[in-house]
């Protein structure tokens, strides 16, 4: 769930940065047609899978706390969401 959560702040942070940036919405833009989209969701996608391999390493063989990391995942989640939602966005 944790890798989740990084997963979509990393895709609600990169959408920011990809509407605020030309730059970054050109090095976003993986397939024309679809615009800096593509490049957004891909590295998004990337991030959450990286981020489930080295949590998948450090914690595979360990009990961890999940109520902890229940919470830490649920505000990354509700942060994502808020970054997604077009008022919170453009008073940034």
């Amino acid at each position: 769930m944790l890798s989740a959560a990084i997963g979509s702040l990393a895709l609600a942070i990169l959408a920011i940065a990809g509407n605020k940036s030309l730059a970054i919405k050109n090095t976003l833009n993986f397939y024309k047609p679809t615009g800096p989209l593509s490049g957004v969701t891909t590295v998004a996608i990337f991030v959450w899978l990286l981020t489930w391999l080295i949590l998948d390493r450090r914690w595979g063989k360990r009990s961890v706390t999940m109520r902890r990391i229940n919470t830490v995942s649920i505000g990354l989640l509700v942060l994502s969401i808020l970054l997604t939602f077009p008022p919170v966005v453009d008073r940034l």
